[in-house]
């Protein structure tokens, strides 16, 4: 698909924009539903090196992809009214399974059936309806590294909670492969969204597959990086929205919009984000100051396309 920001856009400004969302955890999931708004198709693309929570026992014990965050996506791409949505979401509590969410239960089940993780993810995008596509950022699981002033740090969860400001975070193995699903839906894509939410634990992670970065730096269609509200302590602890651009760019992704709320908690000086290497953009996003609102993010979204914000005749 032709890139919205080419003025040779076949489709016309009326057609619906293909939309690919990187990241992980709430951030990705809230992007997706913002996306639904305006997108006439979807790809999510999510991070595999979470080791914390239910996620990262099925991972020790059953020596699987954490399918938390997957999860956490293709619920927010369910069909509307869907029954299994809120069931997928189920945690329980007490006993053997005590903090398991069952959709990762599930997702780990069909893992063992079908002999294949991806194929898991598949059936279980039908099984909810989903509106969209979700896949892995790599074909493997695979472990979080970071600088932390001076000092080596290995770990999803250990990383998110060093004290410390962090320099460079990457992923072993380093040549970790990347679905080509994934990289065929960010160079055919008509926007790319960096989703808001943890940086060096979500989205980064993404960035970092070598195969994601020359991906979202090589394709034609504007990448818009959405800026957290308010800082993340202690990962993101001191850092400006300007910071965040900033990171991206040197884990070597790219990022042409920066799409922040003025009212957020996190500083953003515009100037700063322009030399960091992307143009601001400034909208309402927020309706508490703590979470994005989905309508307000998608309108905001969607206004970077060309197109507008209103209800797809896909139903999304």
């Amino acid at each position: 698909m032709t890139s919205s920001a080419s003025s040779g856009d076949p489709a016309g400004p009326h057609a619906r924009p293909s939309v690919v969302a990187l990241g992980g955890g709430h951030g990705l999931a809230a992007a997706l539903t913002a996306a639904r708004t305006y997108a006439g198709a979807i790809t999510a693309v999510v991070t595999v090196a979470d080791d914390g929570g239910s996620s990262g026992r099925l991972r020790r014990e059953r020596g699987l992809p954490p399918p938390g965050d997957i999860r956490r996506c293709l619920v927010a791409l369910a069909a509307e009214g869907s029954p299994w949505a809120p069931v997928m979401e189920h945690r329980f509590r007490g006993g053997t399974l005590d903090g398991h969410a069952l959709g990762n239960l599930v997702i780990a089940a069909l893992t063992e059936t079908l002999g294949d993780f991806a194929d898991a993810v598949q059936e279980t995008a039908r099984l909810l309806g989903a509106a969209g596509v979700v896949v892995p950022a790599t074909t493997e699981p695979v472990v979080l590294k970071a600088e932390v002033e001076g000092r080596a740090i290995e770990g999803q969860v250990a990383v998110a909670q060093s004290p410390g400001r962090i320099g460079r975070v990457g992923i072993v193995p380093a040549g970790a492969r990347a679905p080509g699903q994934a990289v065929q839906a960010i160079v055919d894509a008509d926007q790319v969204i960096l989703a808001p939410g943890s940086l060096f634990t979500s989205l980064l992670p993404v960035v970092c597959v070598e195969e994601i970065g020359h991906s979202v730096r090589s394709t034609p269609a504007r990448v818009v990086q959405v800026c957290n509200l308010a800082p993340q302590v202690p990962e993101t602890e001191g850092l400006t929205g300007a910071d965040h651009c900033r990171a991206v760019v040197e884990h070597g992704g790219r990022v042409d919009v920066f799409l922040y709320d003025p009212a957020g908690a996190l500083a953003v000086d515009e100037q700063e984000v322009c030399g960091a290497g992307a143009n601001p953009g400034a909208a309402s996003l927020t309706v508490d100051g703590l979470t994005h609102e989905p309508k307000l993010l998608g309108a905001a979204l969607a206004s970077l396309t060309g197109r507008s914000a209103e209800p797809s005749e896909a139903g999304y």
